[in-house]
């Protein structure tokens, strides 16, 4: 099997070391900056291409999409044309235009689309799914997400203010390079039919994009439910609480458990989740690995990755415009 990864930032190197590391012996990498490139030959004996197009001409069965957001489809587009499956990491674009024509073609040419929603293979999150699916807490009746992280933490070879997080012409932004959370809350509750949304830059970090957001969700089975996202926060901060009938679950990613009250016990359960970060990394390419062989269909489709996007969208233009949009 042969895949070309575009883009050799922290993410897409980070795939390439993954593949490596699941025997995937024929990879190309493709990015602009030559020191990149050449990184990736040295540590992963890559085939290294500066142009995507002499790339595609080396017929790859997939491609990793690991570019800006505002890459996305070009690339995603391209390579379709060459019969290649597709893994594009989140959000699958900056703007729903072209999106559908990208999922079009894929589909009538019969090509996996696997969108990179990492948390999805998460073992906290993946037990909570079992549990409300189980109805360990009851009926659900709202949940509370959070993300937080000081951005210039988040990649620290790299000067934060170069990052395309913090650039509006890129798609960065909080709301969508922190998609994840709207991601798993609809696989978590199911489909949202209205979002309302407060986002601004309110520190004093050199970025033109919102750096802070409070989304709240209305659910089709009437959960509510609100996000709070930021890249402002000193320590790193992620979880997610779901309120149920009978109880309550709460998930600490850096506190590393997923814990559980019911009202008959009155006490606390904890379950460990003693795994390490990059764990979920191997899980989601070994499961577009058996995507592309047909042993089974996308845990996060294009059409899902879409509908992320949709809900994404309607909270920066919910911030802009002070009003509740209906999707």
């Amino acid at each position: 099997m042969k895949l070309l990864v575009i883009g050799c930032g922290s993410i897409g190197e980070r795939h390439i070391r993954n593949l490596r590391s699941l025997s995937v012996d024929n990879i190309l990498a493709c990015d602009t900056n030559s020191d990149r490139l050449h990184l990736m030959k040295e540590k992963y004996d890559a085939e290294i291409y500066k142009d995507v197009d002499e790339a595609l001409k080396k017929k790859p069965d997939a491609v990793l999409i690991c570019t800006p957001p505002n890459l996305h489809i070009p690339m995603a587009l391209k390579s379709i044309e060459h019969n290649a499956h597709i893994f594009v990491e989140k959000p699958i674009s900056h703007n729903l235009e072209k999106v559908d024509d990208f999922l079009t073609e894929a589909k009538r040419k019969k090509l996996i689309v696997l969108v990179g929603y990492n948390l999805r293979f998460h073992q906290g999150i993946i037990l909570m799914k079992k549990m409300i699916n189980e109805k360990v807490v009851g009926k659900v009746l709202s949940a509370r997400a959070e993300f937080g992280q000081y951005l210039p933490d988040w990649r620290p070879e790299q000067n934060y203010k170069q990052s395309y997080t913090g650039k509006n012409d890129m798609g960065g932004g909080v709301i969508l390079d922190v998609s994840h959370e709207i991601d798993y809350i609809r696989w978590l509750l199911g489909d949202i039919t209205e979002v309302s949304c407060f986002a601004d830059k309110v520190s004093n970090l050199d970025v033109d994009v919102e750096d802070t957001a409070e989304i709240l969700l209305k659910f089709k089975n009437k959960i509510i439910a609100e996000i709070h996202l930021d890249f402002v926060q000193r320590e790193y901060s992620r979880n997610c609480k779901i309120i149920g009938e009978e109880g309550t679950l709460i998930w600490d990613y850096p506190g590393k458990y997923v814990k559980t009250y019911h009202s008959t016990t009155k006490q606390w359960k904890t379950y460990p989740i003693e795994i390490e970060p990059n764990d979920m990394y191997v899980d989601e390419m070994k499961h577009f690995l058996e995507c592309i062989k047909g042993k089974t269909p996308p845990l996060i489709s294009g059409g899902e990755a879409k509908k992320v996007l949709a809900v994404a969208l309607a909270a920066k233009k919910s911030a802009k415009s002070g009003k509740a949009i209906k999707l």
